[in-house]
């Protein structure tokens, strides 16, 4: 009692239920992210007391970041960047076509790129802070944790505890990457929490995966000019169109990308310590006992994310959880099964991972908390899009999803391939890129898919998700008159 200076606040944390006036705080946010800041900044305008509470475990390689969750620091940001990195790679490659004369060779600077991203980074990270103190807004860097009914430690860096209390509290701690629990994956492997900021260029890379995390950074790291193999265990881009996914892997390979399909890593070991360094790894065939060698300068690991629930105390207030997955299941209005605890984000079962999705579901709470709303946010038709060395957008079913909703005889899927005009003229990859629509024929063909591969695939998704969203038809497309010459007109 003496060293929390407040009795009162202990004994009524003993309490069952404890008294309403005597909450700290109406409002504790656990984790600064896209989804967490949202709702914070959201729950201020209303005028309520709220808490954000961040903190960032490092990396096994020690590696840690500002406020803003992993999409400014460690995500979409840094990677749309590195990608248009690559693509200006690519454009100087092809200004030479339209008259554009330079002789010095052309070299791309790996620690130029960085520093400039994280530069950026570093800009965004500090208006955070001061957004969350111009709205008065609590913010600890401090690791939150629940040790009893409406209370939670916050722990700092330097193992400071403190306990506050909350009307109601919103976990939105995101998720961390996976690693693969073999000999050297923490010592010597990178994942995408190291990459962005690497404070040398990686060299030849493995990157081990076949998530849109593993084919985007592969994507870029050829683009910049790296020598890079990308090891598969399966398929390509689980839950995305497969029809789209074997395109995309089919134009990195031709873009000089290698792919190892069907094994894993069983092993990594160091051969000669650098910046970068030599590693040696030994794979496993997932079909046999074929076992094979290859030696990298680094080894990029992108299996999958993993959600921070398991070290936040929620079996101390009794918040379920997928004890196989780690997420947690809520209802339509983001509430866990313990009514004051609610959750955002990544962290959520069944939904998908999308910063902006969070951005919008941690407003429409707020809203409904403090303002008397209704809206629920509306986890169908989310748009998305895979940084890919040719970008991939989507909104809506994949053809194997929407085949198995609705019966193969009940859809119908309209596809063309196109040529982009800018591609013409240095001649290059006719016929790559793509686009799709999957169209439920019992529903007056209303478009219930939407794919594009090709360039700018997320700025042509973003205006189709819109029309998609007001009940888009075949018939409403096909009277849509396009814009020519560009690439949405497809």
């Amino acid at each position: 009692a003496h060293k929390e200076d407040n009795p009162q606040k202990l004994l009524d944390m003993n309490r069952h239920t404890p008294v309403p006036h005597s909450y700290d705080y109406d409002l504790i946010v656990i984790g600064g992210g896209s989804g967490g800041l949202a709702a914070a900044k959201e729950a201020a305008k209303y005028e309520k007391k709220v808490m954000v509470l961040d903190f960032v475990t490092p990396t096994p390689l020690g590696n840690s970041w500002g406020l803003g969750g992993t999409c400014v620091n460690v995500g979409c940001i840094p990677k749309k960047l590195m990608h248009q990195g690559a693509l200006l790679g690519q454009a100087l490659q092809d200004s030479r076509k339209f008259g554009w004369q330079f002789t010095e060779e052309v070299k791309h600077n790996w620690m130029t790129m960085t520093e400039s991203v994280q530069n950026y980074i570093g800009s965004l990270n500090w208006g955070y802070r001061v957004a969350l103190r111009e709205k008065k807004i609590t913010f600890e860097n401090a690791y939150g944790e629940f040790v009893g009914p409406h209370t939670i430690k916050a722990t700092n860096k330097r193992g400071v505890e403190k306990l506050y209390t909350a009307e109601r509290f919103l976990i939105a701690t995101g998720e961390r990457p996976r690693y693969l629990g073999i000999p050297g994956d923490k010592e010597y492997c990178i994942s995408s929490d190291d990459l962005f900021s690497l404070p040398y260029c990686p060299g030849k890379t493995l990157v081990v995966g076949a998530s849109y995390v593993a084919l985007e950074c592969a994507g870029f790291l050829a683009g910049l000019g790296l020598d890079v193999t990308v090891m598969v265990r399966s398929i390509l881009l689980r839950g995305f169109d497969q029809d789209i996914a074997n395109k995309i892997g089919e134009y990195m390979q031709e873009h000089g990308v290698s792919f190892i399909r069907e094994f894993v890593p069983i092993k990594v070991e160091q051969i000669e310590e650098g910046t970068p360094g030599r590693l040696k790894v030994t794979a496993k065939s997932t079909k046999g006992n074929q076992i094979i060698e290859g030696e990298y300068n680094t080894v990029l690991l992108a299996i999958g994310r993993d959600a921070c629930t398991r070290k936040i105390g929620l079996d101390k207030v009794g918040v379920k959880i997928n004890e196989k997955t780690g997420k947690i299941p809520v209802n339509d209005e983001e509430q866990t099964n313990v009514p004051y605890i609610y959750a955002v984000g990544d962290i959520l079962q069944d939904t998908l991972e999308l910063t902006p999705l969070a951005i919008q579901a941690g407003r429409l709470l707020v809203q409904r908390l403090y303002a008397g709303s209704t809206s629920k946010c509306d986890y169908v038709n989310v748009p998305t899009t895979v940084f890919t060395p040719l970008e991939y957008g989507a909104c809506g079913y994949s053809e194997e999803a929407a085949v198995e909703k609705f019966g193969e005889e009940n859809i119908e899927v309209y596809h063309s391939h196109f040529w982009p005009l800018e591609w013409t003229v240095p001649s290059r990859d006719n016929n790559k890129c793509y686009a799709k629509i999957i169209c439920n024929i019992q529903d007056n063909e209303r478009v219930i898919g939407f794919h594009v591969l090709g360039p700018n695939a997320g700025e042509i998704t973003q205006g189709f998700a819109a029309a998609i969203k007001c009940g888009l038809t075949k018939e409403q497309l096909d009277s849509t008159i396009g814009i020519h010459p560009v690439c949405a007109e497809v």
